[in-house]
């Protein structure tokens, strides 16, 4: 251990590799779920040191295991217990920020380290967006962790993450690492990894070296397409599709990506947002039926949620919407980051309790208005079911007169809308925002008197017009709360559990949830990738298999097997 340690510090500084229990817990234990033992976290400041110390770890038969922000859900890049047959060398690519403009704009290339909020803050003089905006995923999350992991988010119009063109590290079947240049961009040297690697780090290369062929997508440009029809009988976006695993994309750490190149969108200068309330499922069905097939352009966004998340989220969330309505998003990374320390010094005092960080921000959130705007706390009182849509102002002309008469009784729709003013727009989607968070907080207040929770993503049927489940007994009767929040529009329905005291929710997930979901005729997760947590699909399996054939990379992915070259068949 001492000499691949002694080694590692050599390429990137002895205060870059960290062994100790407290120094790696940060790096080890996942968002939700995932923690083990790892030999050493290691973080790299250019792409070169990358690459030196993943040839070392290759080298030296370790397990490689990437890691971008740890955001992820489902333990994807966090160990998985202590029973791998090699050490792991845990790779943390924060450091490593990175976006290159390409065509002013039209697309990006972001190294490892970029995360969406960076993204944004780039994009937005040249009035374009990213795939995903905050309020769509994780505070904090990385734009190469959302394409490995084909995250998906919530705007309707651009599907999930996605990209043919990046630039990787591969472990063949040998144990030999080979870079690929799928990247669509000529370098000088090209047969030397880390000349390559260097020039794009700093941008040594000219427009007329990029190719704008167009032959390798840069995002999932079929997904409108898939979403409009809403009478297939099955989910339009979910993460194992199989036709969205293409080399880096879908990955889930079997590579070692150092670049990817996206495509960016034009930003909506003019936008409206329409809040919707209903004690009837199936009138929201209609409204997303009709906007996804009347009109010619699809709305932004059209989040969910039920009206027992409106409340928790309420109560154990208001911070977090106060942060970013008075603060913004910039320091929130850096926020969540300290709460990460917090959470990791309080472990090591064992008269401390845990979720600390949790306790005390709840108890000043005591202190804090509710967030929800009048109107908004109006609907909540009388309407089980809120949709809230955020349109173009183009689009807006036609959809504000289509559901006047749509809730005129003339067409037997149950409910009530409204359209927002600036405020209640914004305060509405980060209300939505913050229901993400909710039921973790609830369990770290409540821990005492519950179990844990489950936390699932569900992509559901395009067709399925009872898209709200219904649990059997057996199930409702182990459940302290039940919590439903989603990307409505394409059917993705985030589903939050929170188990009694003495109900293990992992044997509640997989006993009944699961064939539930099976029975449905759902997908899950739909975007937060298998992780520690799910079978992969074959589909998927044979994908990290062609990606891995050495299982050197992130081995146990997907409950596969950990073992070297793949010896042990799927657990």
């Amino acid at each position: 251990m001492a000499d691949i340690v002694d080694e590692l510090k050599s390429v990137v500084g002895a205060g870059n590799v960290l062994t100790s229990e407290s120094a790696t817990y940060g790096y080890r234990k996942g968002f939700r779920f995932g923690d083990g033992k790892v030999e050493a976290v290691v973080i790299p400041s250019s792409l070169v040191e990358l690459w030196r110390i993943a040839k070392l770890a290759v080298e030296a038969g370790r397990i490689i295991l990437m890691q971008a922000s740890n955001t992820g859900l489902t333990g994807g890049s966090t160990p998985d217990g202590n029973d791998y047959d090699r050490p792991i060398i845990l790779i943390s690519t924060r450091k490593l920020k990175g976006i290159q403009l390409l065509g002013e704009g039209r697309q990006v290339v972001c190294l490892p380290g970029a995360d969406l909020y960076e993204l944004e803050q780039v994009l937005a003089p040249l009035g374009r967006e990213p795939h995903s905006v905050i309020g769509s995923s994780c505070i904090g999350a990385s734009v190469l962790g959302g394409v490995s992991n084909n995250s998906g988010g919530a705007l309707v119009q651009r599907g999930p993450a996605y990209t043919e063109m990046a630039l990787y590290g591969q472990v063949d079947g040998e144990g030999r690492l080979h870079l690929v240049n799928h990247l669509g961009i000529r370098f000088q040297n090209e047969e030397v990894a880390e000349s390559v690697l260097d020039a794009l780090e700093h941008g040594r290369y000219s427009p007329d070296d990029v190719d704008w062929s167009g032959k390798q997508k840069a995002h999932d440009d079929d997904y409108v397409n898939r979403i409009r029809q809403v009478d297939e009988a099955s989910p339009g976006r979910y993460n194992a599709d199989p036709g969205r695993l293409f080399e880096a994309s879908g990955n889930a750490g079997k590579l070692i990506v150092f670049a990817v190149r996206l495509d960016t969108f034009p930003a909506a200068q003019d936008t409206a947002v329409f809040y919707i309330g209903s004690n009837r499922t199936d009138t929201l069905e209609k409204v997303r039926r009709h906007l996804l097939t009347a009109f010619e352009e699809l709305p932004i966004a059209g989040e969910y949620m039920h009206r027992d998340a409106f409340a928790i989220a309420d109560k154990y969330g208001r911070d977090t919407v106060a942060l970013i309505r008075f603060l913004g998003t910039k320091y929130l990374p850096l926020m969540f980051r300290m709460k990460a320390w917090v959470d990791s010094f309080t472990r090591r005092i064992s008269w401390l309790p845990d979720g600390l960080s949790d306790l005390l921000m709840q108890f000043g959130s005591r202190f804090l208005p509710s967030q929800v705007p009048a109107r908004m706390m109006d609907y909540h009182r009388n309407y089980d079911h809120h949709l809230m849509l955020r349109v173009s102002g183009t689009l807006a002309q036609q959809v504000r007169p289509w559901l006047k008469g749509f809730f005129a009784d003339d067409q037997g729709a149950e409910g009530a809308f409204f359209e927002c003013t600036t405020q209640e727009g914004t305060l509405a989607f980060l209300h939505r925002f913050a229901a993400a968070g909710a039921a973790n907080r609830y369990v770290a207040v409540h821990g005492k008197n519950t179990g844990g929770m489950m936390a699932l993503d569900v992509a559901l049927r395009r067709n399925d017009w009872e898209w709200l489940e219904r649990l059997p007994s057996e199930v409702d009767d182990q459940l302290v709360l039940k919590l439903y929040y989603g990307h409505f529009l394409c059917h993705v329905m985030h589903q939050d559990y929170v188990v009694k005291p003495g109900v293990d929710p992992m044997d509640v997930e997989q006993r009944f949830m699961w064939p539930i979901l099976d029975k449905r005729g759902a997908r899950y997760p739909a975007e937060h990738n298998v992780g520690h947590l799910y079978h992969a699909p074959q589909s998927m399996a044979d994908h990290y298999r062609s990606l891995d054939p050495c299982n050197c990379l992130n081995p146990g992915i997907g409950r596969q097997t950990k073992k070297k070259n793949w010896a042990a068949e799927s657990v």
